[in-house]
């Protein structure tokens, strides 16, 4: 059991930061890297555990405190795992929406039955910049692509995502309820217990 009180995480997103800290609970208070620097590390890695760690090891440089990283995506099986570590620039760094058209064009004569996909979400915590032994948990949330857009919630692949232990797209689940069954609550649910949290 590792007792942190403080954790920085590795992302500028404020809504990550949110959800992060709900899963964690009160006992650990989880501060942006934005309050340090305002610089994006290159995520050189060719995995979501590389990227995770890549990024974990920088927060700890940079605010000398023990550091936790999200690396997540989707991964299709028709597509070898594509758009997977590439899933937030799958089409050029032009956001959700063109992402979200190029995958239903790549994927428009696949049948339903060949659309299954993963949402994928690897959390990495490390106690210092040169930690030989990161904590690496791993979360997988299964469904298929559905043929077009569903749903008003959640972001990025989530109106495509059919998630069928709810008979309902990610974007049509509640934040709470998609909080308690996604990857990222997959992966955390390991962290916490990793760290000894109830």
């Amino acid at each position: 059991m590792i007792n942190f009180t403080q954790l920085v995480l590795a992302s500028h997103n404020a809504g990550k930061l949110k959800e992060l800290q709900a899963m964690l609970g009160e006992s650990v208070q989880l501060r942006s890297i934005g309050e340090f620097s305002s610089v994006e590390p290159e995520e050189t890695g060719l995995s979501f555990v590389e990227n995770a760690i890549l990024k974990a090891r920088n927060a700890a440089r940079i605010s000398g405190l023990p550091a936790l990283a999200d690396d997540s995506g989707l991964a299709v099986d028709f597509l070898g795992g594509a758009p997977g570590i590439y899933s937030a620039r799958y089409a050029d760094g032009q956001g959700d929406a063109a992402n979200n058209a190029k995958l239903l064009d790549v994927l428009k004569d696949v049948p339903e039955a060949e659309r299954s996909a993963q949402f994928v979400c690897v959390l990495a915590l490390v106690r210092h910049a040169d930690d030989p032994l990161p904590i690496i948990c791993e979360g997988l949330w299964h469904g298929r692509i559905l043929p077009e857009a569903s749903g008003e919630h959640g972001f990025g692949y989530d109106p495509l995502f059919w998630v069928p232990e709810r008979d309902c797209s990610s974007a049509e689940l509640s934040p709470s309820d998609k909080n308690l069954i996604s990857h990222r609550a997959r992966a955390m649910d390991l962290l916490r217990q990793r760290l000894g949290l109830k």
